[in-house]
């Protein structure tokens, strides 16, 4: 089982939802942010959206670090034939939490100067400007915490690095690219037909007719059921 599919694995035995929304990003200017976000038509209030408002109108991360963002990012979510954290906004989202929970943004920009400061001394050059392989040696030092100790305990750049890739994971398993690869349908409608036969035959058991052909007809599934006063089922 490789990286991706361990991910997947514990998405499917524990998927957090959360609220994905556009965030404000180099090159995206307020009014198209405004734009993509009047998509989720969820009755905002006068408070709500005013929130709203400033959060978009603010700028979090510089360029670089939304550079640098994208390429932890994508080591730890490679692309793949579902999509990339590109297509699933995954940065955005990084940056809109980062607005919408102060407590997020310090810590993430200390720990994007940290990657630059390790690989300017080793290479003399920027996280963005190093090789795949020079930067997952960066990354390894910081992904396995150490399991005797409590998370606040944890050394401050395996923090840094829990709290992205957990940002990365929520950002992309609950984007629609996420979502089609992890093949989670939600509320599928489907056909049922009623007990199977076999079991009502091993518990001696059968359905009334009358009943059956009023519950389990298939024909009439999106009618509205009927009943008389006393509580009986018309049709």
């Amino acid at each position: 089982m490789d990286r991706r599919d361990s991910i997947k694995s514990i998405m499917l035995g524990s998927i957090g939802l959360g609220v994905l929304l556009e965030g404000c990003v180099s090159g995206v200017g307020s009014e198209e942010v405004k734009k993509a976000i009047s998509k989720f038509k969820y009755g905002r209030t006068k408070i709500e959206i005013e929130y709203d408002n400033r959060l978009f109108s603010r700028k979090c991360f510089s360029d670089n670090e939304m550079k640098t963002i994208k390429e932890v990012c994508n080591l730890i979510l490679p692309p793949n034939e579902f999509g990339s954290i590109e297509e699933a906004e995954v940065p955005e989202l990084i940056e809109f939490m980062a607005k919408d929970i102060p407590s997020y943004e310090t810590p993430i920009k200390k720990g994007l100067l940290n990657l630059d400061q390790i690989s300017k001394s080793m290479y003399q050059k920027s996280f963005v400007e190093c090789d795949k392989n020079q930067q997952k040696i960066f990354l390894d030092d910081m992904a396995y915490p150490d399991l005797e100790l409590s998370n606040s305990d944890q050394k401050d750049e395996v923090q840094w690095f829990s709290l992205m890739r957990n940002l990365t994971m929520t950002g992309y398993y609950t984007s629609r690219v996420g979502i089609e690869e992890l093949g989670y349908k939600g509320n599928t409608p489907n056909i049922w037909d009623g007990v199977p036969q076999d079991v009502l035959d091993q518990y001696g058991l059968s359905y009334d007719k009358n009943w059956l052909d009023k519950c389990v007809d298939q024909s009439k599934r999106n009618e509205i059921a009927k009943w008389d006063e006393k509580g009986n089922l018309i049709s």
